[in-house]
């Protein structure tokens, strides 16, 4: 596929499945934002949940912690979509996101009722971080998307014409262009049969810019 138009002249449907303390996700998340301005694709926004997907195994003392502050974040995104509709994902996590990774802020009830404020949702949706009321749905979003690709792997998780796999990983965020060019080849990767897996170490951190 090239240029800025389908094959077909339709948009491409693509679930993104995230964890909005993840910062892996989060500049997977921008990527895509950019590539649909350039190619013909809409997201559809999904949860997943790094402190469920972790639950039952054998983590060190700070990460552990890191899990345990993880659970807020997304019983709210999970509350605020069944009460608003998964619309209100995008903008939910675009706020979260900023202030999590850019603004670096800690993952608390202050920094989420900012968020639910700049997202044009009520802040009210805050009680969700301290209940379990979502956590079946919470689950069933997990679900969706990570028994599709297995669980030895985290997020983002995107699934495209059928065929969902983990990422991309990829630091610092394409843009313009570029992004474009990162969504043809997921596309080609998608309608490869039998394509499992591109990898290799990451030798940098997340860049955010």
């Amino acid at each position: 596929m090239a240029g800025n138009v389908a094959l077909d002249g339709r948009e491409t449907p693509v679930d993104f499945w995230f964890d909005p303390i993840c910062p892996w996700a989060w500049i997977a998340s921008r990527w895509i934002l950019e590539a649909a301005e350039v190619r013909q694709l809409t997201v559809r926004w999904r949860v997943m949940s790094l402190a469920y997907l972790n639950a039952e195994k054998d983590l060190s003392d700070s990460y552990r912690q890191v899990m345990a502050e993880a659970w807020g974040p997304v019983r709210v995104c999970m509350a605020a979509a069944a009460a608003h509709g998964e619309h209100c994902l995008e903008p939910l996590y675009t706020a979260l996101g900023t202030r999590f990774h850019h603004e670096q802020l800690p993952r608390t009830r202050d920094t989420i009722v900012s968020a639910l404020a700049d997202a044009g949702l009520p802040v009210a949706l805050a009680d969700a971080m301290d209940s379990d009321a979502y956590d079946r749905a919470l689950a069933d979003s997990h679900h969706a998307g990570m028994d599709q690709v297995g669980y030895d792997v985290g997020t983002p998780v995107i699934s495209v014409n059928g065929v969902a796999f983990f990422g991309p990983v990829v630091s610092p965020i394409p843009r313009g262009e570029a992004a474009g060019r990162l969504w043809d080849g997921v596309l080609l990767v998608a309608g490869t049969d039998g394509f499992f897996e591109l990898k290799r170490s990451r030798d940098r951190e997340p860049i955010f810019d």
